[in-house]
């Protein structure tokens, strides 16, 4: 099996890093916006809005949630040796599909494959 070069391998996880970086602070901000406005009271429409606004926070938290996931489980690879190998085909992840998508695991035919189940399935 061929394996990922060094310099690839270290790319990915600054990248994985930075964008672990980017969701916490963007958590960070999004309550922050959300607790600004610690209103209780007010008319109807201040509460819609507010429970609208909430709403839309915990919609976003579990987006950042499942995406801080998949970074945790890239790094993870990385540190167990087996970053860059689809989890479909146990082929070696296409590199630039790695650079575009650093915590990805699976390869490009990898996710075809897994797409056409989905379908076949979801029947």
């Amino acid at each position: 099996m061929a394996m990922l070069p060094k310099e690839l391998i270290e790319q990915c996880k600054q990248k994985l890093l930075l964008s672990k970086e980017d969701i916490l602070n963007r958590v960070k901000d999004a309550r922050e916006n959300l607790n600004r406005d610690d209103s209780k009271g007010g008319d109807e429409g201040d509460q819609t809005v507010r429970a609208l606004e909430e709403s839309q926070f915990l919609r976003l938290n579990e987006r950042f949630r499942k995406q801080l996931m998949e970074i945790e489980m890239a790094l993870a690879r990385i540190d167990g040796g087996t970053y860059g190998i689809c989890e479909e085909t146990e082929e070696v992840i296409e590199n630039e599909r790695l650079l575009a998508i650093p915590w990805t695991r699976l390869s490009i035919e990898g996710a075809e494959i897994r797409e056409s189940l989905k379908k076949r399935y979801a029947r």
